[in-house]
């Protein structure tokens, strides 16, 4: 198969190789339209196969352990999902073990076992309020106006933009507040249990660190991200009797979600390496503590391989900021 060929030229083993690491969050029962960009079981299932066409599907500690060393075998990839959602458990994991396929889960900890993270919050409560406008004029939103199914979608585009990056206690009064003002309330149901994560660990999957509260970094003082990042990665640790070896930065983006001190604390944590958000492929000359990750959107196997190639090519030294040695 030429592009099979293609991607081997591009991720060749040794200490030339390249690793390509998918990201995901969720995947679904079934498809639907509030969420186009999230696969469902059936296109998950599919690319596995196509991702199993191209290349060598690894455990990620074991992917990066050999980047390092140089022992990376050709067309080498690993697959990772963030935050703990419940479908992990429930529709991920049956179609990675039916493809003989490992990945790695990072674990957003707080919100484990009844908890929901901001934007699903968000997401959940304009979708279902029954109500045609909302008023956050309190948080600086003004009146928010609802209409059709894809009205609300761009609604939320907009929301999750100007929410975002608001320092932790603000981001969740604004979600509050607009939720409030929806009479709806949050969902209870959309992360994992404790011990769904457990059985995901016992079925041979990987479990990394991404904090407690997935706050955004860059937005914290140095004290509270050393207390997300160690403290989420001390109750993995405890809840499965195992060291956390991988850790994920929340959000991921260099710079701007996360910094040079926080690069110095995941070493300083003992973590094995840690991932952004970035586009590209790790080589072995780039930061293990700054490695990038990616995912293809493509629906058909042609495309997906050749965005998989692409990115293969993407210049690493373009993707990372100076890391700190030290908190």
């Amino acid at each position: 198969m030429i592009l099979k060929s293609a991607v081997a030229l591009a991720s060749p083993g040794g200490g030339r190789a390249r690793l390509s690491v998918l990201i995901y969050h969720r995947v679904l029962p079934a498809p639907d339209w509030r969420g186009p960009t999230l696969p469902d079981m059936v296109r998950f299932d599919q690319q596995l196969c196509w991702l199993k066409a191209y290349f060598r599907v690894l455990p990620l500690a074991e992917a990066t352990r050999r980047l390092h060393d140089g022992s990376l075998p050709a067309r080498a990839a690993a697959i990772t999902f963030d935050d703990g959602y419940a479908d992990n458990y429930t529709c991920a994991l049956p179609v990675l073990r039916k493809h003989g396929l490992h990945a790695t889960f990072f674990i957003a900890t707080g919100y484990l076992d009844g908890g929901v993270m901001w934007n699903d919050a968000l997401s959940h409560c304009i979708h279902t309020t029954q109500r045609t406008s909302l008023d956050a004029s309190a948080h600086g939103l003004g009146r928010i106006e609802l209409g059709t199914g894809l009205d609300r979608i761009a609604t939320l585009q907009k929301l999750n933009t100007a929410i975002k990056h608001l320092p932790f206690a603000e981001r969740a009064a604004a979600v509050e507040a607009i939720c409030n003002a929806s009479g709806v309330a949050p969902p209870t149901d959309r992360m994992m249990t404790t011990d769904q994560l457990r059985a995901l660990h016992a079925a041979g999957m990987g479990i990394g660190g991404h904090t407690v509260w997935h706050p955004i970094l860059a937005q914290c003082t140095d004290q509270i991200a050393w207390q997300e990042m160690s403290e989420g990665a001390r109750w993995l640790q405890d809840a499965l009797r195992e060291r956390v070896q991988l850790f994920a930065y929340p959000n991921g983006k260099p710079g701007t979600d996360y910094l040079p001190q926080h690069v110095g604390m995941a070493r300083e944590l003992g973590f094995q390496a840690a991932f952004t958000t970035s586009f590209g492929a790790g080589g072995g000359a780039d930061d293990l503590f700054q490695l990038p990750r990616f995912l293809p959107w493509d629906r058909s196997q042609m495309a997906f391989g050749l965005r998989m190639l692409r990115n293969l090519r993407t210049v690493s030294a373009e993707r990372v900021i100076a890391s700190a040695s030290a908190r």
